[in-house]
């Protein structure tokens, strides 16, 4: 839907006095009329998310209840999605006011490289604020004799849903050890799909980028002995200095059941996205509330505990929203 199109709820406030009340209750008549007259504005906004296996989906229903609690008149809907391509698409067409996506995605869509090489750049969106981490995770099948990123030569690999951010995550990883999707049984799958088709043995290795611990994965590992492939330093060193996109992560030992080992690899960043059609004020009031509620966020899910106002314009390569762009300038983030 437009956002032009989209739903406005105005609600009358106050009750008719009762008939009869003429002569001496003038009064209450007319505090009637001055009630009916007050509106409030209700204004309705649809959230994009991700899967219901993924982080996307989740932490955007705990950010949607803080702003819910805190921007008066403000209502908004989670959906879940296939996440950041489709989360893209669907805010530059209208049919979402908001949206959390990967920054490396976000950079691919708006210059028209990558998986949206020989379309026309999309410039339908802006930057609210990078949020969290998300990890780029090799999940390995249970006995795997996989030991390093060449070794997935041949083998069943999900590299992510057609077109979505792990996909081009998956590309550039294996391109950093030489191998192409030619080399490998590509199979595109989303994040539960992947994890059942390990579970049922048809699959032995997954590509999962999002934030740990992703759901899905954890899930896999409390019933299913999976292990984690680690990226080699001197990879991670040339993802690194090759897509500013990337950062250096390391996933805890114990973040997983079945891991109890430290797992080096690359990271980019959940970024949450905004329709440039929304007002400067609304998303100031959205901006401030996201990190005045990351005690409330963080509570509902543990990635809440990486919001930081300082580093919440890091790797944000689309230009911020005017209303985000004012909070910034105010908390001394952006001059």
């Amino acid at each position: 839907m437009k956002l032009s199109k989209k739903l406005t709820s105005i609600v009358a406030i106050g009750v008719l006095a009762a008939f009869g009340l003429t002569a001496c209750g003038g009064g209450n008549n007319q505090q009637a009329a001055e009630n009916q007259e007050q509106k409030v504005q209700t204004t309705n906004l649809v959230f994009a998310s991700g899967g219901t296996s993924g982080t996307y989906y989740p932490y955007a229903g705990a950010v949607a209840n803080v702003w819910k609690e805190a921007v008066p008149g403000l209502s908004v809907d989670v959906q879940s999605t296939g996440a950041s391509a489709e989360n893209i698409n669907l805010v530059n067409n209208g049919e979402a006011e908001i949206a959390i996506v990967q920054n490396d995605v976000m950079t691919y869509a708006y210059n028209g490289t990558e998986t949206f090489a020989g379309k026309e750049p999309i410039t339908g969106f802006n930057t609210m604020a990078t949020v969290y981490a998300e990890v780029c995770q090799i999940v390995l099948a249970p006995n795997s004799d996989v030991k390093s990123i060449a070794d997935l030569a041949g083998k069943r690999v999900s590299v992510g849903a057609p077109g979505s951010g792990v996909e081009a995550n998956a590309r550039q990883i294996l391109a950093a050890a030489g191998l192409t999707f030619d080399d490998i049984d590509a199979q595109y799958l989303g994040f539960g799909d992947s994890a059942n088709a390990i579970k049922d043995k048809a699959l032995d290795a997954a590509f999962v980028t999002a934030g740990t611990p992703t759901t899905a994965v954890m899930e896999l590992a409390s019933t299913n002995d999976i292990s984690l492939l680690a990226l080699d330093e001197a990879m991670v060193n040339e993802l690194v200095n090759q897509y500013p996109y990337y950062t250096v992560n390391v996933i805890p030992a114990g973040t997983y059941e079945s891991i109890q080992y430290d797992v080096l690899t690359v990271a980019v960043k959940a970024t949450i996205i905004v329709s440039p059609e929304l007002s400067e004020e609304m998303v100031y009031n959205m901006t401030k509330a996201l990190f005045d509620g990351k005690e409330a966020i963080t509570t509902a899910h543990a990635k809440g505990a990486e919001l930081d106002v300082q580093a919440a314009v890091e790797g944000a390569s689309v230009p911020l929203h005017p209303g985000a762009e004012k909070f910034y300038k105010e908390q001394g983030v952006i001059k």
